[in-house]
């Protein structure tokens, strides 16, 4: 099919390669009988008077646009072939890879079904060309490696997920060592506890073969140098959506106050949570639907529910799970709905104090997100009742700028993930 494809592309080429020279040809070099000038025909006065002078000066006018415009056609398509100085492509092996393509980059995926076997994309930002597939038949070895830069999409949240992440680091090594590529990145999401110690021995600091991490979670080892904090962003695997703000998710008045749909555990700040809003009824303002155990996959119906939750509430209750960050957080910035979040540090091996006196969430809250952070959620109570006397007008600005800063939030995380590439792929202009 692909094949298919670049015969085409190919013979477009060549035609328009063809019509380019023949346009030439008919302006420059097709003979044609001069055509009179008006203030020659106003000079002469008794030379009889031509009436297709002017069809003829119209259609040479009019080649002369048609050459010009493709002139014009060529020479911004060299340069632009000119200025991408890098192809990479990105191989997508964890669903945390449609978050980085459709969400950060805007990128569009063919075929639009999302059950397809395989999926692909493809687009020119700043120096570089991305190319972008994804899907059950992206399988070591039985695609084409068409870049000599790589970015690896992969998952190690759990050991069956590590093991085969590791058998793509290995291929990946193999194409390294056979000089079928030149560098390699990997988006990683992360352990919830920040168990990532197996990928450390891939790093190129330590030996390995992987220039750059991108890594989910507030992660020890994040050093702004060759390992980056990554946000976990929208739960991609629930095919959670690319949502476009509206004039009524800005506007309209929501019915409740907040919300909080999710799983209850035994001993958790959730139930206390929940506790706290049975108090004094404020659960009758919300939206509150617990469960008692957690479920991978979502029906349609509840799918619905959770988007009309988000989209009816103002609020957005983010209590901490195995991890303080949550999908939870980024699909309630998608409607407009601020984030409530229980900031406290989850155990485990996450959290660098020493360096990030602000984590968890640093990443985040670097970029200034305006949220509400909470250490306890009798903390809530307080904020709900100065909910209750917001006017309609103070909502809608929140909204505004809830929406306007995730929206430049994953700008300049495209615009960073690009800028690293390039200054760690591209070869330093250095002497």
């Amino acid at each position: 099919m692909r094949g298919a494809r670049r015969r085409l592309c190919s013979a477009l080429i060549v035609a328009y390669g063809l019509f380019s020279l023949y346009a030439a040809y008919s302006v420059f070099l097709r003979p044609r009988r001069p055509a009179a000038r008006f203030t020659d025909h106003v000079a002469l006065g008794n030379e009889e008077w031509n009436p297709w002078d002017a069809d003829e000066q119209n259609e040479l006018a009019a080649s002369q646009q048609r050459y010009d415009a493709n002139l014009k056609m060529i020479k911004y398509a060299r340069s632009h072939v000119e200025q991408t100085s890098l192809r990479v492509q990105i191989w997508g092996k964890a669903a945390i890879g449609l978050y980085l393509w459709q969400h950060i980059f805007g990128g569009h995926l063919e075929p639009a079904d999302v059950t397809a076997q395989w999926r692909e994309g493809s687009q020119n930002a700043g120096k570089t060309y991305f190319s972008f597939f994804t899907g059950p038949s992206v399988v070591p070895g039985y695609f084409s490696v068409e870049a000599e830069h790589v970015v690896l999409v992969l998952n190690g949240r759990e050991p069956a997920k590590v093991a085969y992440a590791t058998q793509w680091l290995h291929y990946a090594q193999t194409l390294m060592e056979t000089r079928k590529i030149q560098h390699v990145a990997v988006v990683l999401l992360g352990n919830e506890q920040c168990n990532n110690a197996w990928i450390q021995p891939y790093l190129k600091r330590n030996g390995g073969f992987v220039n750059l991490l991108f890594v989910t979670y507030d992660y020890a080892f994040v050093n702004e140098e060759d390992i980056f904090q990554w946000p976990l962003g929208v739960a991609t695997y629930r095919n959670f959506p690319v949502v476009e703000p509206s004039w009524s998710m800005l506007h309209d008045p929501r019915s409740y106050l907040c919300n909080f749909l999710g799983t209850v555990y035994k001993n958790s700040s959730r139930e206390t949570l929940i506790d706290i809003l049975k108090q004094d009824g404020l659960d009758k303002l919300c939206w509150i639907a617990a469960r008692e155990q957690w479920q991978p996959q979502e029906t349609n119906a509840s799918f619905k529910n959770y988007q009309d939750a988000l989209l009816q509430s103002d609020l957005t209750l983010c209590p901490v799970g195995i991890n303080t960050e949550c999908y939870r957080i980024y699909e309630a910035c998608s409607y407009g709905s601020l984030p409530v979040i229980e900031d406290v540090m989850t155990p485990g091996d996450c959290g660098n104090s020493s360096v990030y006196h602000s984590a968890p969430l640093q990443l985040l809250k670097t970029m200034g997100a305006p949220f509400i952070f909470i250490k306890n959620w009798k903390e809530l109570p307080a904020i709900l009742e100065k909910e209750k006397k917001m006017s309609l007008q103070e909502k809608i600005q929140r909204r505004k700028k809830l929406l306007e800063w995730y929206r430049n939030f994953k700008a300049w995380m495209r615009q960073k993930f690009i800028h690293t590439l390039e200054n760690s792929f591209l070869p330093s202009d250095k002497g």
